[in-house]
């Protein structure tokens, strides 16, 4: 009988290992550099479970008392009663039993911490560390220059990763426009949505042409190591030049270039819609 317990917590301690072992891999697929004070904390709340799950496996469960023998005529009724409840547990209803709380124990110490936006920004760019963005179709709400002309509105649910992005990125946003007074819309649009008082983007790293091919010789000088846009020439004309870009299209499209990713939008990009 003692033999078969020892041999059953063996069993135990070896599924429980391979169950660690799966924890511990997704834990610490997270990028060391992300880590964060939660994350942090998510470590030491491993740590904790392991001393704990392993004091709880090793701790004995107490001497059992030995019954003192009944007289003759008990115990053969006893051991009528014992067999007939021994028929009716099922064999291997004990083990998967400790095999639960033991995985009950280590789920409450695992529970998965979400990224925040400021860490899932830097690891979908790669710690990048300058950006340039075009205006239309990614930032603004219109598309075209000539829309320009009549307002410039910032896209909300954008904001939110800018902001992120500025934050350890050197930001450069551009457009072409057809004349000074879009570029006011522009700018004042910007300055209304509160992108210039993050501290992280300047007016002066606004940048306008004339001409679309304009963005081309912006991004060319500045050698980003990313660049956003929207215009699909642009983005095969840049590849050769640019560690990464990010192509925002409303439609899938097929990848043009191993270093050329897409997505409907950018904030779709970071997954914060």
């Amino acid at each position: 009988m003692a033999e078969s317990s020892k041999e059953e917590l063996v069993q135990l301690i070896k599924r429980f290992g391979a169950y660690l072992t799966v924890k511990m891999s997704n834990l610490f697929s997270i990028s060391v550099q992300s880590l964060n004070s939660r994350s942090l904390g998510a470590v030491a709340g491993f740590a904790v479970a392991i001393i704990f799950t392993w004091r709880l496996l090793r701790s004995p469960s107490g001497p059992q008392r030995r019954l003192p023998k009944r007289q003759a005529s008990t115990s053969s009724s006893s051991g009528i009663t014992s067999h007939s409840n021994a028929a009716l547990i099922p064999s291997g209803v004990s083990s998967n039993s400790e095999d639960t709380r033991a995985q009950n124990v280590v789920d409450q110490f695992f529970q998965p911490v979400k990224p925040t936006l400021g860490q899932i920004v830097r690891q979908k760019l790669s710690e990048g560390r300058k950006v340039t963005c075009r205006l239309l179709g990614v930032i603004l709400e219109e598309s075209s220059p000539e829309e320009l002309q009549k307002q410039a509105t910032v896209r909300s649910s954008v904001l939110e990763v800018l902001l992120e992005i500025t934050k350890f990125c050197d930001l450069y946003l551009m457009e072409r426009i057809l004349d000074d007074e879009s570029e006011r819309k522009v700018l004042l649009a910007l300055e209304d949505a509160g992108v210039f008082t993050s501290g992280g983007l300047v007016k002066d790293k606004v940048l306008f042409c004339s001409a679309e091919n304009g963005r081309i010789s912006f991004v060319r000088q500045l050698e980003p190591d990313w660049h956003i846009d929207t215009n699909p020439e642009i983005v095969f004309q840049l590849a050769r030049f640019i560690k990464y870009q990010l192509h925002i299209s409303p439609t899938r499209i097929e990848r043009s270039a191993s270093n050329v990713f897409s997505s409907p939008s950018l904030e779709q990009f970071f997954g914060s819609v």
